[in-house]
């Protein structure tokens, strides 16, 4: 939990999974307050990185329209259904 390898990327379900557990376990409050804090802060060190792969994620998700001259254009992600 709070050695120097918890700090390396995993992938968005192992950190989403992993963030989940944290916050039931913050939840439960029965936890000592050093404990509490250690968790929080890998919570927050796993939500930035969660938000970070989004963010990548929405940029490489481009909506590809086809004209009527077979060329394709990239059209922003639109988080609103169409």
């Amino acid at each position: 939990m709070g050695n120097k390898n918890s700090e390396e990327k995993i992938d968005f379900e192992q950190a989403l999974a992993e963030l989940e557990k944290i916050v039931k376990q913050l939840e439960n409050g029965s936890l000592p307050l050093e404990q509490s804090l250690a968790l929080f802060e890998r919570g927050v060190k796993l939500a930035r990185q969660c938000r970070e792969k989004l963010q990548a994620a929405e940029l490489k998700i481009n909506k590809l329209i086809e004209e009527r001259e077979g060329e394709l254009n990239e059209e922003p992600f639109s988080e609103e259904p169409d």
